[in-house]
């Protein structure tokens, strides 16, 4: 037994690898914001023209019968 808890002290635990992770993604991402905001801001504009078709097309795919009328019934009245 003294064995095992020999080799789980020597052993880093899990928590300083996500501690060493998570400040190393946040320097990364202070340094990205700051030295390409003029990049990320300049894109905003061509974004929301790119997001008009998208929406069209994922807002109406359930648009697949044609213009008649609603329901099976209501077309079998219609001519």
């Amino acid at each position: 037994m003294t064995q095992e808890s020999d080799r789980f002290a020597k052993a880093p635990s899990r928590w300083r690898y996500n501690l060493v992770f998570w400040a190393f993604l946040g320097i990364t991402l202070f340094f990205l914001w700051t030295e390409h905001r003029a990049h990320f801001l300049g894109v905003l504009p061509y974004l929301l023209l790119l997001a008009c078709p998208l929406m069209h097309l994922f807002m109406h795919g359930g648009h697949k019968s044609s213009h008649g009328a609603g329901t099976p019934d209501e077309k079998e009245n219609h001519p």
